[in-house]
């Protein structure tokens, strides 16, 4: 029996519509917590429109479940995993009074990678129309196509008409070669479709897959951060993850299989205490930080054992002495990578940290030492109707799932017709409209 032929492009979605309201679902699959959310989106009116945000969103259900059977982003049991999102999903589901057949999903797993290319097509001197723009989008997402990795995002960063470059948009302009710069965000196949399977056997189809970092960086920039130059670091409880953004672009991204959960479990195994007591030890009394008061103040810490109403006091320097040197560790490696990436200096001295680890004590003043940046906490902007548990920088993944679908049609091309539409040239005006009918049918 042989296998059917895999694709290695995530689906793509349709464009939201721009007249009427349409209902979004996301499911957000963290090491630590799986959320989904139902929300409606309301076409804005043209004078309201910001970059990036063309619809009003309102949420109408939201579910949330401790994670199982994930671990740094990826399946590691399928049973477990799929139980968490089903309960997450029936909770939303109940809540918004809906039942949901599709959801935008997250990816931090599968070794994320940036890949820079530049593809270039013929367009006969003619004037540059959609078409000519699918092809160019094409030839560009096909590069980093192989069996082991599969292209999560293909996303241009700029355009060039015969060598003019920083062009935003060519269509309507004359030229002979137009040329673009793509940013392929890949991840292996293999923790791709293990979660998409982990989605489908609770009855759902996955319509996209959108990279973590892409996400939160979508929900918690302000204002020209993005124009500028900006790095936002995700750090979530399994994987610590990079989105870099530059005139206006996603144009990098990376991660780390490091996480707040790691600091939970040094906590476990230094105080000698339950995984679930260390956590509760960690979101009350932890902090990054060491004050002068740390060895005055005592902390109850419940023994490992039968006997769990045996308590141990421990100062709690002794707690942030265990906290201090992971929480240091990541983000060393955050700088490391942010060095290597080659856009240090397009990012210059803005950084915004989010997801759940960034909310532990101290955090943002030890990133700002060893990063040397200035370093803001960013959370989710420009929603309403979330309860006031998940208006943290916890939640701001899954908040930027529900803005992806606003941006998407950036990156709409079809790979299925990528053969066709790359031995095309330019052509006369039949050729165009018989080329534009077959695509539009």
């Amino acid at each position: 029996m042989t296998r059917p032929p895999v694709d290695h492009m995530v689906p793509r979605m349709r464009p939201l519509s721009t007249r009427r309201a349409t209902v979004v679902s996301v499911l957000d699959v963290g090491s630590t917590k799986v959320t989904c959310l139902i929300a409606r989106l309301t076409p804005r009116t043209p004078d309201k429109v910001l970059p990036g945000r063309t619809h009003d969103m309102t949420v109408l259900g939201y579910g949330m479940q401790r994670s199982r059977g994930m671990k740094s982003g990826t399946v590691v049991d399928l049973e477990e995993a799929e139980q968490s999102i089903r309960l997450a999903v029936d909770a939303a589901e109940r809540m918004a009074g809906l039942t949901i057949e599709s959801l935008i999903v997250n990816l931090t797993a599968g070794r994320l990678k940036s890949e820079i290319f530049r593809a270039v097509v013929d367009v006969a001197g003619q004037e540059v129309d959609e078409a000519d723009i699918q092809r160019v989008l094409s030839a560009g997402g096909t590069h980093s196509v192989t069996d082991e990795r599969s292209v999560v995002h293909s996303l241009p960063i700029g355009y060039a008409l015969d060598g003019s470059r920083g062009i935003k948009d060519p269509i309507g302009m004359l030229g002979k070669k137009l040329a673009v710069d793509m940013h392929v965000v890949t991840a292996e196949s293999a923790p791709i479709r293990n979660l998409e399977l982990a989605v489908n056997r609770c009855h759902l189809e996955v319509e996209t897959m959108v990279a973590t970092p892409y996400a939160s960086g979508l929900s918690t920039l302000v204002d020209d951060e993005a124009d500028l130059g900006v790095a936002c670091v995700d750090m979530g409880g399994g994987t610590t993850s990079m989105a870099i953004f530059a005139d206006g672009a996603f144009c990098h991204v990376d991660a780390i299989a490091i996480g707040g959960h790691h600091v939970t479990m040094d906590i476990a195994q230094g105080l000698s205490t339950r995984l679930a007591d260390a956590e509760r030890i960690k979101t009350l009394h932890g902090s990054a930080l060491a004050t002068s008061s740390d060895d005055h103040e005592v902390i109850g810490v419940p023994s490992v054992g039968q006997d769990r109403h045996d308590i141990v006091n421990v100062p709690r320097g002794a707690l942030t002495r265990i906290i201090r040197p992971r929480v240091e560790e990541i983000l060393e490696l955050v700088r490391d990578r942010l060095a290597a990436s080659g856009f240090a200096g397009r990012v210059g001295k803005r950084v915004v940290l989010t997801g759940g680890a960034s909310q532990l004590t101290g955090v943002v003043e030890v990133a700002r030492r060893i990063l040397g940046r200035n370093v803001r906490l960013g959370r989710p902007l420009g929603i309403a109707g979330l309860p006031q548990a998940a208006k943290g920088a916890a939640f701001a993944g899954a908040v930027g799932l529900l803005i992806y679908p606003q941006v998407a049609q950036i990156e709409q091309f079809d790979m299925r017709h990528q053969r066709r539409l790359m031995t095309g040239t330019g052509g006369n005006y039949l050729t165009k409209v018989g080329r534009w009918l077959k695509e539009s049918w």
